[in-house]
């Protein structure tokens, strides 16, 4: 997002978080709640249009959400959305993606008040590599034949008693209402979803073979020094390397490995 849209979703997740920190309110719900108004949202164009539509005042737009929304979903939801469409959103669109942030990170922090946030990051991680491995899983879960419920069923087979509810959660969701994404692009943006509730970046780590705990401490170390934030290490093994790590962060690429070392070598000597 950027403009307008930007300062409406940082306001929206102030307010969601001041909401939040109240422990009495259930995430869960709400969670689930927001993820209904996205789906509405999603579904009917023209009333996102009508509702992040400038030319009409923004009380005016709070009031229409109000009424729609009354007795649909709980108050702390009304309160949360009035805000939003209060605000000036540069694209409707842009009012859907923030309300389906909203709702998984009140997921999020579901999890982290049961302090299961780190599970749920690796549980991510670990379902979009096992994604991107198999063709037929993938196949499976973005059948645009398939039903919805056929495919959170699959999910639910899954992940049903092997990972975190709140994992299973997001899988589904995201699985039920892909939005026009690709499935590993969806779970990547739930990762670092997940990261930003502790203030942390996500480093995808690739070595050749598992990396001991000091290896593990040392890097993460050096690499909070790095980017001055908490990093969270996602571990990946891929014999493939031969030697040496690649680390990932977004889309920087710090690559010491020996396959690229052997591959830059190939190309001079081609050269």
């Amino acid at each position: 997002m950027n403009g307008a849209s930007r300062e409406a979703l940082g306001a929206a997740r102030e307010r969601f978080d001041a909401l939040t920190d109240n422990t009495s309110v259930d995430a869960a719900t709400l969670a689930d709640e927001l993820a209904a108004v996205t789906a509405l949202l999603d579904r009917e164009v023209s009333l996102r249009r009508v509702l992040t539509d400038p030319a009409q005042p923004g009380e005016a737009k709070a009031e229409l959400a109000g009424r729609l929304l009354a007795g649909q979903v709980g108050g702390e939801v009304v309160d949360l959305v009035s805000g939003m469409v209060r605000s000036r959103w540069s694209r409707s669109r842009d009012l859907v993606d923030a309300t389906e942030e909203l709702a998984a990170s009140a997921d999020l922090v579901a999890a982290q008040r049961a302090g299961a946030l780190d599970d749920v990051e690796d549980e991510l991680f670990r379902f979009g590599r096992i994604v991107s491995s198999s063709t037929e899983l993938r196949s499976a879960l973005t059948d645009r034949v398939a039903t919805t419920s056929a495919k959170t069923a699959l999910v639910r087979e899954l992940l049903g008693g092997r990972a975190n509810p709140v994992t299973e959660r997001l899988v589904g969701r995201l699985v039920a209402q892909p939005r026009g994404r690709s499935l590993e692009a969806g779970l990547e943006a739930l990762s670092r979803l997940a990261a930003a509730r502790r203030d942390r970046l996500v480093v995808v780590v690739t070595s050749a073979v598992p990396l001991s705990d000091r290896q593990k401490q040392r890097l993460g170390a050096a690499l909070a020094t790095l980017y001055g934030h908490q990093v969270h290490l996602n571990l990946d093994v891929d014999p493939a390397v031969l030697g040496g790590i690649e680390v990932r962060v977004g889309d920087e690429i710090i690559d010491g490995t020996i396959a690229d070392r052997l591959d830059e070598a190939a190309r001079r000597m081609a050269g």
